[in-house]
């Protein structure tokens, strides 16, 4: 085996042990909360609906929504149409990893990483930052909390969410980049 499949190997082992012991911590307060975020951020409902607030307001809040949103359409379609066909991935056994039905949600049918939710989330709060620099704190929590719903529901390994944050994040700010050459408000 060569030293690169080694550290993938490696990698993979901690993933997994990670996965596991978030399963098996009881958390019997937070599994509805989380299931529920998980499911409210199926096709980036809870970004559309922050994007809907912001373009109410005229100036930055209305372009940092633009942004937001051409975000996270670039992040899912770079996550969903290229990372998820490219590594291939299964989903989580959530059987075998001891997950408590309590926190089930539907198991989604495609490649399990990159995470899709997260790099949306995180891409749209790194392009609502870029114009609104006030919203990075509460975006960024919202973005890790999505995440973290996605392990903590079994349908997301840790490092499905880690590259999906790192996807989202240079996703946003490649948008963010864009947007600082386009004309606008």
């Amino acid at each position: 085996m060569l030293a690169g499949q080694r550290v993938v190997a490696d990698l993979s082992a901690v993933d997994e042990a990670v996965y596991v012991a978030v399963a098996a911590t009881p958390t019997p307060t937070l599994d509805l909360r989380l299931r529920q975020l998980s499911t409210a951020a199926n096709n980036s409902k809870i970004s559309i609906a922050v994007a809907c607030g912001l373009a109410l307001v005229p100036g930055r809040p209305r372009r940092a929504a633009l942004v937001g949103l051409a975000s996270v359409a670039t992040a899912s379609a770079t996550a969903n149409l290229l990372g998820k066909s490219l590594a291939r991935r299964q989903r989580p056994d959530r059987i075998a990893g001891k997950v408590p039905e309590a926190r089930h949600v539907p198991m989604p049918e495609s490649a399990s990483f990159p995470s899709g939710h997260t790099a949306s989330a995180f891409a749209f709060a790194t392009g609502v930052a870029s114009r609104l620099p006030w919203a990075a704190a509460p975006l960024g929590l919202l973005a890790a909390s999505v995440g973290y719903s996605r392990v903590h529901t079994g349908v997301h390994y840790p490092g499905d969410v880690v590259a999906g944050a790192l996807l989202g994040t240079v996703a946003g700010s490649v948008v963010a980049g864009i947007d600082e050459w386009w004309p606008g408000p």
